[in-house]
């Protein structure tokens, strides 16, 4: 499973900054005639308040301390140090969940150990079963990777029923403190096939949307936009697509593109198909818009395709068939389907 893991959540593992910030927090003493350190952005900072941190810790996680060794385990991760982090959470695996749970997520992407998902969905749900305390959100983030295994048969058969199942549970219904990344994916199950149900899509993107993800804001642009799910509604549909492209959800900005371009506001079509054409890294895209890869994919590729037909045609841009090609041909590459759709829309006069 590619890094779908949901991590923990951010107050708790995502940065040096917030480590420190813990270990002050639980061993104010030990930090008292430390020097002041002003954080800074750099990676050299970041390295420092690494190092401090794990200066604090060690001697209490040496006395068998478990936050400490928890916290401890946290700053190797954060290293890139996973064999180490590894033994800092197996030595407290049976007393912390939020030590089994890193080590659910290790697992599963095979840092510091080989691959193992049936392990780590066996983590996962021991995580969420668990009556701790500790246990906290990252019961929500567990079912929600449980419901992802399911959906990718990640060591455990394939089924989207059990996908559901869990991410209905990870999802608490609409609970702003459970996993919003359930709620999404819930708006993205009941739009397949299997589990199609268009106004159960809706009810989840908005659900989600209003918990502050980007992926369901667009999803719910596209949906006011074409009536789907719900009565159509333009403004409605602009709106979330306007949101969420500016924020930097890519498949809004692939709609928009198409949306600019049917409405014959080609210099617009072209200005912002240019702009997306030329992004490169689809995975850091993802990780920083919190999108799935396969999205911001088929959003280049519409923006792509759009693109190419413009300079095919002169529309808003000079034309230039060479280009467009070019285009056409990248377009291809990151999404056959969506290119596929198009063809069609072209060879119906649609486009």
């Amino acid at each position: 499973m590619e890094s779908g893991c949901q991590t923990l959540p951010e107050e708790q593992i995502s940065s040096a900054k917030r480590i420190l910030k813990a270990v002050k927090a639980i061993y104010p003493d030990e930090d008292a005639n430390e020097e002041p350190i002003e954080p800074l952005d750099s990676s050299a900072s970041h390295a420092t308040l690494l190092e401090r941190s794990e200066r604090l810790l060690r001697p209490r996680a040496e006395t068998g301390d478990p936050q400490a060794q928890f916290l401890l385990g946290l700053v190797h991760f954060e290293k890139h140090h996973y064999a180490e982090a590894l033994e800092a959470f197996n030595s407290i695996k049976d007393q912390d969940p939020q030590a089994l749970y890193q080590l659910g997520v290790m697992h599963f992407d095979g840092l510091g150990t080989p691959a193992d998902p049936a392990l780590a969905v066996e983590y996962m749900r021991r995580v969420s079963q668990s009556s701790s305390p500790q246990a906290g959100h990252i019961k929500y983030a567990a079912l929600y990777n449980i419901g992802q295994a399911y959906l990718e048969g990640y060591g455990v058969p394939v089924s989207s029923t059990e996908a559901e199942r869990y991410w209905l549970q990870a999802a608490a219904d609409g609970n702003p403190d459970a996993s919003v990344k359930a709620q999404s994916s819930l708006g993205l199950l009941y739009s397949r096939p299997e589990l199609l149900d268009l106004k159960k899509a809706f009810s989840w993107h908005s659900e989600a949307c209003g918990n502050g993800s980007l992926e369901s804001q667009g999803a719910l642009g596209i949906m006011y936009l074409h009536g789907q799910g719900i009565r159509k509604d333009m403004e409605s549909g602009l709106y979330c697509l306007r949101r969420a492209a500016e924020r930097g959800n890519v498949y809004a900005q692939g709609h928009l593109v198409a949306y600019y371009y049917h409405q014959k506001i080609y210099s617009k079509a072209v200005g912002l198909a240019k702009r997306i054409s030329e992004y490169q890294d689809i995975c850091a895209i993802a990780r920083e818009t919190e999108c799935l890869p396969e999205f911001v994919a088929k959003g280049i590729a519409m923006a792509l395709f759009y693109y190419g037909r413009c300079l095919q045609l002169g529309h808003g841009t000079p034309q230039d068939r060479a280009q467009a090609e070019l285009c056409f041909t990248k377009a291809v590459k990151l999404d056959s389907k969506v290119c596929k759709e198009l063809q069609m829309d072209i060879t119906l006069g649609k486009l």
